[in-house]
C-alpha cells in the first residue's frame, strides 16, 4: 500500500540515481531514479513523494508537485497618477446618552461637586400634625378563635455524634523504610492481601516472562521473604489503628472500637511484647463504652415514649449498641402499647405509614395488634402493608392481604437523596505545554518489532510496516528473586 512522504535529497550518484532521507530525520531513507525529479532539483532540496513500503524496502513512485506557499495573494497595481493621500478621522462629540448614568453604576463623576447648601434662617419650624378627626385609629387585630395553637414538641436528650477510626500509618511507613527498596513492592503487596496475594502476583509476572521468552522467576524466594516480613507488618498495621482509638475513645463508634479489639486476637499480633498493654487497655474501654451506650440506649427509648414519639422509639428500638442482646421486656410492652394506640381507627394514612415502616423493623413487631383498619385507606398505605406484610402478618391480614410462603423480608427505606444541582460549566483555559524533545537510539530492521513499555527505557525500532505498540496495564512489584546472604552475619 502506497503513502505520501516528504524527503529531502541528499546526494547524487553516477548511475544516475539520487539519496534521500526522511525530510528533518536520518531515517527512513533510500534512493530514486532522477527521471522523477525536476529538471531544476538540487541537494537539500525538499519534496513529497509517493512511495510503496514492503519487505524489500521502499520504492518511490513518483514525485508530486507542491505548491508554491509564496504566492499567497494577488498585489494591485494603483495607476491613477493622482499623489496619495492618507485617510484622515475625526471623532464626533459625545451626547448626552454616552455619558454615565446613576444606579449599578455609581454615581455620577461627569460633573463637578456641589457645594452644600445653608440652612435657611428665615423658614418657620415645621410643627407636628394632629391627627385626623376623620380618621379611626387602628386597634391590634385579636386572635382568632378559631385557630388552635399546638405547643412544640420537647427535644430528645442529644447524644454527640459518634466519630470513625481514621488511623495514621506511623508505624507501617517506619517499617516499610527500614526495608530494601526491591522488598518494599513486595511488602506492600504481602500487606493487601497475605501471601496468596503474592503468590498471584509471581504467576501473573512469570506467565507474562513465559510470553516474551524470558527465564521465569522462581516463587519459593519470594514467598519465604513475605512471610518474614508480614508479621512486623500485621503489628504496625494494628498499632496505628489501635493508637488512633485510644486517642478517641469516648467518641469513637462502637463497630470501629469492637474492630480493633477483635484485630487485638490476631496470633501475630498477640506474639508481639508491645500490643498487649495497649490490646489490654482497648478491652477494658469497650466494655465501658458498652455499657454506657446500652444505659443511654434504655434511657433515650424511655423519653421518646414519655414525649410520644412512638416512631423516634421503634427505630431506636431495632437499633441495639450490641447485637444480640436481649429487648427489655417491661420497655417492650411499654412501647408496643404506644405504637397500638397510635395506629388507631380515626388515624390518617401518613400516620399508618410512618409507624408500620419503623415498627417493621422492631423487635416488639408481633406485639402490636391493631384493632381495625384506618378509615381513610390510601393505595401509598396498601402499598406500604404489602411489602411489610412479610414482618407483619397480622397487619396484613387486617387489610385482607395474602402472605405467600418463602417471601424475602424487605429491607428499610433509605432517605431520598437531595437533587444533585448541575453548575454550569466553566471555561477552559488553554494551556500550552511545550515537552523537550528527547534524543532517541534507532535501528534498522527488516521485520516488524512489537513495542512493549516497561520501566526501563527501550529503544525504539524503525520497521518496513505500521509498528504496533503494545501498554501494559499495570506494572509488576516483583522485580527478580531475593539474592542469597552471602556470609552467615548477613543472614
Amino acid at each position: 500500500m502506497s503513502r505520501r512522504l516528504d524527503i529531502e535529497l541528499t546526494s547524487t550518484r553516477d548511475d544516475g540515481t539520487w539519496t534521500w532521507r526522511a525530510a528533518g530525520a536520518k531515517v527512513p531513507k533510500g534512493v530514486l531514479v532522477a527521471t522523477l525529479l525536476p529538471n531544476e532539483s538540487k541537494i537539500g532540496d525538499v519534496l513529497k513523494i509517493e512511495a510503496d513500503f514492503d519487505i524489500d524496502g521502499i520504492t518511490v513512485l513518483a514525485v508530486i508537485s507542491q505548491r508554491d506557499k509564496s504566492q499567497k495573494a494577488t498585489l494591485l497595481q494603483l495607476i491613477d497618477d493622482k499623489p496619495f493621500v492618507g485617510v484622515t478621522e475625526k471623532l464626533a462629540k459625545k451626547s448626552r446618552d454616552d455619558k454615565p448614568r446613576r444606579g449599578n453604576k455609581g454615581p455620577r463623576t461627569d460633573r463637578p461637586d456641589r457645594e452644600p447648601r445653608e440652612p435657611r434662617s428665615d423658614r418657620p419650624a415645621r410643627e407636628p400634625r394632629e391627627p385626623r378627626a376623620d380618621r379611626p385609629v387602628r386597634e391590634p387585630r385579636a386572635p382568632r378563635p378559631d385557630r388552635k395553637l399546638f405547643p412544640a414538641p420537647p427535644d430528645m436528650p442529644k447524644r454527640p455524634i459518634a466519630k470513625r477510626l481514621k488511623p495514621k500509618r506511623i508505624h507501617r511507613a517506619a517499617v516499610l523504610e527500614s526495608l530494601p527498596v526491591e522488598q518494599r513492592a513486595v511488602a506492600e503487596r504481602a500487606l493487601d492481601g497475605g501471601l496468596g496475594a503474592v503468590r498471584e502476583a509471581i504467576k501473573k509476572q512469570n506467565a507474562q516472562l513465559k510470553k516474551d521468552g524470558k527465564a521465569e522467576v522462581k516463587a519459593d524466594g519470594l514467598l519465604s521473604m513475605a512471610s518474614d516480613i508480614l508479621p512486623k507488618l500485621r503489628v504496625a498495621e494494628w498499632l496505628d489503628k489501635a493508637e488512633a482509638a485510644k486517642s478517641e475513645i469516648e467518641l469513637l463508634d462502637l463497630r470501629d472500637l469492637r474492630a480493633v479489639v477483635v484485630g487485638s486476637d490476631d496470633p501475630m499480633v498477640v506474639r508481639d511484647e508491645t500490643t498487649r498493654v495497649l490490646a489490654a487497655e482497648l478491652k477494658t474501654a469497650l466494655k465501658m463504652r458498652q455499657d454506657k451506650e446500652m444505659s443511654n440506649w434504655i434511657d433515650d427509648m424511655k423519653a421518646a415514649v414519655e414525649l410520644s414519639r412512638v416512631v423516634r422509639a421503634l427505630k431506636l428500638s431495632g437499633e441495639p449498641p450490641k447485637a444480640g442482646v436481649l429487648f427489655p421486656v417491661e420497655l417492650g410492652a411499654l412501647i408496643a402499647k404506644a405504637a397500638t394506640d397510635s395506629l388507631a381507627s380515626d388515624g390518617g394514612a401518613d400516620r399508618w405509614i410512618a409507624v408500620l415502616e419503623a415498627l417493621a423493623f422492631s423487635p416488639i413487631r408481633a406485639q402490636v395488634k391493631p384493632a381495625a383498619m384506618p378509615v381513610a385507606t390510601t393505595d401509598a398505605l396498601r402499598e406500604t402493608v404489602k411489602r411489610l406484610a412479610p414482618l407483619l402478618p397480622q397487619i396484613a391480614t387486617l387489610f385482607g392481604i395474602e402472605v405467600v410462603a418463602g417471601t424475602q423480608a424487605p429491607r428499610p427505606l433509605r432517605p431520598a437523596r437531595p437533587a444533585r444541582q448541575i453548575r454550569p460549566a466553566r471555561a477552559k483555559k488553554e494551556v500550552k505545554v511545550v515537552i523537550p524533545p528527547a534524543p532517541v537510539a534507532t535501528v534498522a530492521v527488516a521485520e516488524p518489532v512489537e513495542i512493549v513499555a516497561v520501566a526501563e527505557p527501550v529503544e525504539i525500532v524503525a520497521a518496513a510496516e505500521p509498528v504496533e505498540i503494545v501498554a501494559v496495564a499495570e506494572p509488576e512489584i516483583i522485580a527478580s528473586e531475593p539474592e542469597a546472604p552471602s556470609s552467615p552475619e548477613q543472614a
